[in-house]
């Protein structure tokens, strides 16, 4: 039965595509392997070959390889996310050219450890680093007693919005999801040019957060009984969400353009869109976009709540590092899974160079990261002021052993929605329920 989950889930998660960067001696590595992108310093050491695209790595490597006499990073990036995934889909079934270490979004953890091409780190003193973690992050990356990966940025949830713009129509930065709705109400009746906000139909990620804001729980999987699933993503969280982002699409509140294409872009700095729902990447994403309007002012407050009583956080997106069966020297692996990111120098580098948020509590926690000021938010502390208390109350995640296959369902049932108005957001879930439950038994899975 696992076999033939294996093969089906194998196929769904990604194509076929001509393996690329480090290569046969990728396995535990070589001094003379030469496919690494960067500077070997200790030429003895035991190297690890790792696939990663996080923006401005190099760096990092270099910080690891200088404090490291045992063990060396010979780094390669693969591609960046499906493109990467291919490449190690390739490996795994070829049996070889999978790197030691690679660079997973957490919510795919479960599509390869389910093929068995993951190490469960638990056996590499895992529980040594643990509590260096928030419970959502660590959640995340595991599944029962098994730890498939140690987390590195997170997406924490928060709301980043045009003051000038909100200011100009007098209205308050929304804190619930009502006052959200009757500020896009507002602004539609002023007449200003743009709109409150955009959902996008290929938001996948960024919609099961809303769901899960909602309180959506959509699967139950734990690898220990690898053959059994729970689905649920007809519950009447997620429904009510859609609704509610149906009634502002029909309204001409929201727009519902495509994410991260050159228009949305363009749209998200031009003052098309005055509040810009993002993750804790978000800041760093906008920063890099060109076209700002002239005089902006961007502020980051909170994710609106649909109770403030019973605030509830969510992320969206994040990457960890695991380490592949394939790997010759796992131990050494582990090593650079876990340390690679593992100090103060580490992060302040990727924070500063790459925007990107830690889950190391050392540094997410520390006086530096709280108290840094953000001049393109003219000064604000915005991981004080937002980030840091949605990071806090973020409790994790479940994700599908099909999470890319779910996905796409899930955006052709939302386009379906929000674009064409062929369904309405109770049938469309329903219909989700009904083609994820499908999928699964075709798969060999067991429904709980």
């Amino acid at each position: 039965m696992k076999s033939k989950i294996l093969a089906g889930v194998g196929i769904a998660a990604v194509a076929a595509a001509a393996l690329t960067g480090c290569s046969s001696s990728s396995g535990g590595g070589s001094a003379a392997d030469t496919s690494c992108t960067n500077t070997i310093v200790k030429k003895d050491a035991t190297q690890v070959s790792v696939w990663a695209w996080y923006p401005a790595f190099e760096d990092v490597v270099d910080e690891f390889n200088n404090t490291h006499d045992d063990v060396q990073i010979c780094w390669t990036n693969a591609g960046q996310g499906n493109d990467e995934y291919t490449k190690f889909s390739t490996a795994i079934e070829s049996g070889s050219g999978a790197p030691d270490v690679i660079m997973l979004e957490a919510e795919v953890l479960s599509s390869f450890s389910i093929r068995d091409a993951l190490v469960d780190l638990s056996e590499y003193g895992a529980a040594d680093v643990k509590d260096d973690y928030t419970e959502g992050a660590w959640k995340d990356v595991s599944s029962g007693d098994a730890v498939y990966a140690i987390p590195v940025d997170g997406g924490p949830m928060g709301m980043l919005y045009r003051k000038d713009i909100l200011d100009q129509y007098g209205i308050a930065a929304p804190t619930t999801w009502d006052e959200f709705a009757a500020a896009a109400q507002q602004l539609k009746d002023a007449g200003a040019p743009g709109v409150l906000a955009n959902f996008p139909p290929n938001g996948r990620a960024f919609t099961q957060a809303l769901f899960a804001q909602a309180g959506s729980v959509p699967f139950t999987y734990d690898s220990a009984n690898p053959t059994d699933i729970g689905i649920d993503v007809d519950d009447s969280g997620s429904k009510d969400v859609l609704s509610y982002w149906e009634d502002l699409a029909s309204k001409g509140l929201v727009n519902v353009d495509e994410a991260f294409t050159a228009d949305y872009n363009t749209k998200l700095v031009d003052g098309t869109y005055a509040i810009y729902v993002a993750a804790a990447w978000g800041p760093g994403y906008l920063q890099g976009l060109e076209g700002s309007q002239e005089g902006a002012q961007w502020q980051a407050a909170p994710i609106p709540q649909w109770d403030t009583a019973n605030p509830v956080q969510v992320n969206w997106g994040g990457s960890t590092f695991a380490v592949t069966s394939q790997a010759k020297d796992k131990e050494a692996a582990a090593t650079v899974a876990k340390e690679v990111f593992g100090t103060e120098e580490a992060w302040k580098i990727g924070i500063e160079k790459a925007a990107l948020f830690p889950l190391w509590k050392p540094i997410l926690e520390s006086d530096y990261f709280r108290d840094l000021e953000y001049p393109f938010f003219g000064g604000q502390q915005i991981n004080k002021d937002v980030f840091l208390d949605a990071a806090a109350g973020y409790k994790g995640f479940t994700f599908s052993p099909f999470q890319n296959y779910a996905y796409d369902q899930l955006q052709q049932e939302v386009t379906a929605v929000v674009v064409d108005g062929s369904k309405d957001s109770s049938s469309a879930l329903d219909d989700l329920q009904a083609t994820l439950e499908k999928y699964a038994t075709e798969q060999g899975f067991t429904l709980q």
